[in-house]
């Protein structure tokens, strides 16, 4: 990659952005309102935007390997807590993909050094589902089911929260699992049952 073309190309971006709308910079800096929040994967074939035919101020994103929603992560639970709390975002997604590495390589015997703990996670969705997914003779197919099972298990983590738990009680915030296929570009929403995870939770992670 040539570097002094990304700059290239951010010159033709402003130029086509202003030819459409003169104010547009004008308007980006007033702030922002998105309604959404989109927890998706580092993977540089996944854009949170493109995907979703949004564009800047409509989404607030927070990517990293393999969409997880880890409590002891700062970074995800301050941006969790400030897209609720401040943003007053009404729908989170959790966001994987098939084909994702990061799911794969959990699955592998390989010591990845300080990867080992954060694969971990991926380790223990695979642990939870185990009967299920060992009953899966195709491989590829084991991978898919997992990286749906992985986004079903972060919207839980994300249920756990104090944040989102205050956000459905006092304006019915909405959590959403979905996957991208890399392979066909369609976005297919799992239909997570969120009031269903909520009340079989609720006896152990309530939080007032």
């Amino acid at each position: 990659m040539n570097i002094d073309k990304v700059f290239e190309n951010n010159k033709k971006w402003i130029t086509d952005k202003l030819s459409g709308d003169k104010e547009y910079f004008e308007e980006l800096g007033k702030g922002q309102s998105p309604e959404l929040l989109y927890i998706g994967c580092s993977d540089s074939r996944v854009t949170a935007e493109d995907l979703m035919g949004l564009g800047p101020g409509e989404v607030f994103v927070h990517r990293n390997i393999a969409n997880m929603v880890i409590s002891i992560d700062l970074n995800a639970m301050s941006v969790i807590n400030y897209a609720v709390e401040h943003l007053k975002v009404n729908h989170v997604v959790v966001c994987g993909h098939y084909a994702c590495g990061g799911v794969k390589a959990a699955m592998q015997s390989a010591d990845l050094g300080i990867l080992n703990p954060w694969l971990r996670n991926i380790r223990d969705v695979y642990r939870i589902h185990k009967k299920e997914l060992n009953a899966i003779e195709d491989e590829d197919k084991k991978y898919d089911r997992l990286v749906e099972l992985n986004v079903q298990e972060q919207c839980v983590n994300l249920i756990k929260t104090a944040a989102v738990q205050k956000a459905y009680r006092d304006r019915n915030l909405k959590v959403h699992g979905w996957v991208f296929d890399v392979h066909t570009g369609r976005l297919i929403d799992l239909k997570i049952d969120f009031e269903g995870i909520l009340k079989n939770i609720m006896e152990i992670y309530h939080l007032d």
